[in-house]
């Protein structure tokens, strides 16, 4: 149960911070590009990878700590971290095809999923 508990909070954090940090780079450099979530996608990603490494390198640390940190708060912080991972992985285990597959699908599908969401709701406002 510790487990929930620990993703639970670190989703609490992540989100807030993302939250008060996109709203503040907002604030400071505008909305026409989204500078806020770029940064928070940008730095999730170093997060993420900093984050895994340390913890699968300092066998000493409480595994409390996976939950809580890169599941959970960076999870909450930005999805886009994982996907930068997942797709690293693929890149480090020698299967540079399915991250490049990865990576095109996961941009191109999902601008078109935003795209088809934002007509369906224009359809039902």
């Amino acid at each position: 149960m510790t487990k929930y508990w620990m993703v639970g909070l670190g989703g609490f954090l992540g989100s807030i911070a993302r939250f008060w940090l996109g709203s503040y780079i907002t604030y400071r450099m505008g909305a026409r590009f989204p500078f806020g979530t770029f940064v928070i996608n940008v730095s999730g990603s170093f997060l993420i990878g900093f984050i895994v490494t340390l913890l699968g390198e300092r066998a000493h640390w409480t595994p409390n700590l996976l939950y809580l940190i890169p599941i959970g708060f960076i999870g909450a912080y930005t999805t886009f971290s994982t996907f930068e991972l997942e797709a690293f992985r693929n890149v480090r285990t020698g299967d540079v095809l399915m991250a490049l597959l990865y990576v095109l699908l996961s941009v191109t599908v999902g601008f078109v999923a935003v795209w088809l969401g934002v007509l369906t709701g224009k359809t039902f406002a």
